[in-house]
């Protein structure tokens, strides 16, 4: 098993750390658009527009400052930097088995691929952003996720947004999930943003945590969402390659 993330728009700066050394991040096949990558960011964040080219907010400007040092800022494990809503769920910060985390990347705007464990900085970049010098990164790094993935042959729980879709699918959809979450309100369901977060972070925990086998294919993995049914979810419904979570 596979759990593809999105990354978190909040992230929590690491106070010390080791500087980013790129050859200490997982998927070696990465680097060479990691760098490509990283210094067009830098470059773009140095403007007066960078806000605006990153797709920010003017009260973010100091985050999208931030990128200007990250070859030099302190880094944490990835799992103590990505800080949102759906990575408070997931808790991936307190588990122990290097053989759960490894079941775990997150697509990045910035890294391509992340691991929990790898030591990254804080950073200010969406997929969904066209970077001067690399152009719109979903297609630039499509490439080079294939490379990366497409070899992979376990069943891939794929919890990422839209925007993270884009930049990588798999080669074989029959070993491939997305997870989505539905709120039923008078006996109607619709899909949900607002709480669809925290419970792909739970469904994550849930995975990496529970006892027994990973699940293999679609019906194990909606078997194992079944055992949430009762406390975080109120149905599970498989249709084809789509795991529908159910809240209430």
């Amino acid at each position: 098993m596979l759990i593809l993330l999105p990354p978190s728009e909040g992230k929590t700066a690491p106070a010390d750390g080791p500087a980013l050394d790129l050859a200490a991040l997982s998927g070696p096949g990465l680097t060479a658009q990691r760098r490509r990558t990283l210094s067009a960011l830098v470059t773009a964040s140095r403007r007066k527009d960078a806000p605006a080219l990153l797709g920010v907010g003017a009260t973010l400007g100091a985050e999208v400052a931030r990128n200007t040092a990250l070859r030099t800022a302190p880094t944490a494990q990835a799992r103590r930097v990505y800080t949102g809503v759906l990575y408070a769920a997931a808790g991936l910060d307190t588990i122990d088995d290097p053989a759960a985390l490894d079941q775990v990347r997150t697509v990045s705007g910035l890294w391509g691929l992340v691991s929990p464990v790898d030591p990254i900085p804080a950073y200010r970049l969406s997929m969904g952003v066209d970077l001067p010098g690399i152009g719109p990164l979903a297609p630039a790094w499509r490439p080079v996720l294939a490379k990366e993935l497409d070899h992979r042959d376990e069943l891939i729980v794929d919890c990422r947004s839209a925007a993270y879709l884009a930049a990588w699918k798999p080669v074989r959809p029959d070993a491939w999930v997305q997870v989505r979450v539905l709120r039923e309100l008078d006996g109607k369901r619709s899909v949900v943003s607002h709480h669809a977060k925290h419970t792909r972070g739970v469904l994550t925990r849930h995975l990496l945590t529970r006892p027994g086998a990973a699940p293999t294919d679609p019906e194990s993995l909606a078997k194992a969402a079944w055992e949430l049914v009762g406390t975080e979810l109120i149905d599970v419904e498989l249709s084809g390659r789509t795991l529908s979570l159910v809240v209430g």
